[in-house]
C-alpha cells in the first residue's frame, strides 16, 4: 500500500491525496472522510432504492454508472431492473451499509441519485419531489421565493414538505406519502402543485418545460416521477467546491448560502443532528381533488416534445 492508501471496514482505499477533480477544491480523501462521516445519515435516503451514481476519473468527464461493473465485490448487494430504453436487464447496486458506501467513494462515485421507489415497489413511490430550477444567473432568493410559493401550494392541499438545496443553484421539495399511493397518483399531484405554484406568482414561477418558454422565471419541475431519481439528502455534486445537497429549515430559507454547505463544511455544521430526518414530515395521504386534478394537466415532457415538433413545422411551412 502506498502512503495515500489505508483500510477502512474492510474496504483498501487508494490514492486518497488525488485532487478529486478541476475545482473541487478537494482531494479524494475528503470525499472518503466526508461519506463516512455522514455514513449514518446518507445510507437511510439510499438503502433498498437502486443507485445510480455519477463517478470522476482523473482526466475525464464525470459519467453516470447504473450498471455495475464486473469488478464490484460480491459483498455488494444489488437488484435487477428492466430497462425500456435499452431493451437489457440492469444490476444496479443497493448502497445499505457503510462497507458499501466506502467501496463506492474509492470508486470516486461523488454523487448518490435515488428513484423515489423501493427496489421491487417501483409502482409506490416514498415521496414527491418538485424540483426547482432558477434561470442562468439568477440570485438564489429567487428560488427561495418560489420554494415558499410551492410550500403554500402544499398548506393550502393539507399537505407538508421539506426543503434541501440540490447541491446545484436549485432547491428540492420532498413530500413524503402514504405507502399505498400508486406511482400515477403521485405524478398527478405533483403536476397539480406545481400548476398552483405558478399560479400563485405567475411572474416568478412557470410550469414550461421548454427553456425559451420560461422568460426567465423559476422552473418548477414537476417531471421527476416513475422512474425519475433525485439527488439524495448529503450528496456531494461534481461543482466546484465540491457542494452538498443540503436540508435547510424552512424558517432558515431566506438567509441560507448553498455554497456554504460542502464535504468540507457539512461534517462540523452536523455535530451529531440528522436535520434531514427531523425536518421530513410522516408520510401523508394525498388529497383525491389535488390528484383528480393533476390527471387533467399533461405531462410537461411530453407536452413539450409534440410543441416542439409543431414549432418546427411551422418554422418548415414559414419557410
Amino acid at each position: 500500500m502506498g502512503a495515500a492508501d489505508e483500510t477502512r471496514d474492510g474496504v483498501a482505499l487508494t490514492n486518497l491525496d488525488q485532487p478529486l477533480f478541476d475545482s473541487a477544491g478537494a482531494t479524494k480523501r475528503d470525499l472518503v472522510d466526508y461519506l463516512d462521516a455522514v455514513h449514518g445519515r446518507i445510507l437511510p435516503e439510499l438503502r433498498d432504492r437502486p443507485l445510480s451514481v455519477l463517478r470522476v476519473r482523473p482526466g475525464q468527464e464525470p459519467f453516470m454508472q447504473k450498471n455495475l461493473p464486473k469488478y464490484t465485490p460480491d459483498w455488494v448487494r444489488r437488484t435487477e431492473v428492466w430497462a425500456e430504453a435499452s431493451h437489457r436487464r440492469i444490476s444496479y447496486a443497493l448502497c445499505d451499509d457503510r462497507r458499501t458506501l466506502l467501496w463506492f467513494a474509492n470508486q470516486r462515485a461523488v454523487e448518490y441519485h435515488a428513484p423515489l421507489a423501493h427496489a421491487g415497489r417501483p409502482e409506490h413511490p416514498t415521496h414527491l419531489v418538485l424540483d426547482l430550477d432558477p434561470p442562468e444567473g439568477d440570485p438564489f432568493t429567487a428560488v427561495v421565493r418560489v420554494a415558499l410559493l410551492v410550500r403554500q401550494a402544499l398548506t393550502e392541499a393539507g399537505l407538508a414538505g421539506a426543503v434541501k438545496t440540490s447541491g446545484a443553484k436549485g432547491l428540492h421539495v420532498i413530500v413524503p406519502v402514504e405507502p399505498a399511493t400508486t406511482a400515477e397518483e403521485a405524478a398527478a399531484a405533483t403536476r397539480a402543485l406545481a400548476a398552483r405554484a405558478e399560479r400563485l406568482d405567475p411572474a416568478l414561477a412557470t410550469t414550461a418545460f421548454i427553456v425559451a418558454d420560461r422568460g426567465g422565471r423559476v422552473f418548477v419541475d414537476s417531471t421527476r416521477a416513475y422512474g425519475a431519481t433525485v439527488v439524495a439528502a448529503y450528496s456531494p455534486r461534481i461543482r466546484p467546491g465540491t457542494p452538498v445537497s443540503y436540508p435547510i429549515g424552512w424558517a432558515d430559507l431566506e438567509s441560507a448560502t448553498p455554497a456554504d454547505f460542502t464535504v468540507r463544511t457539512v461534517p462540523a455544521l452536523l455535530g451529531d443532528r440528522d436535520p434531514w430526518a427531523e425536518a421530513l414530515p410522516a408520510p401523508q395521504s394525498l388529497p383525491t381533488e389535488l390528484v383528480d386534478e393533476g390527471r387533467s394537466i399533461p405531462v410537461a415532457r411530453v407536452q413539450a416534445m409534440h410543441e416542439g415538433k409543431r414549432r418546427a413545422r411551422a418554422r418548415r411551412e414559414a419557410g
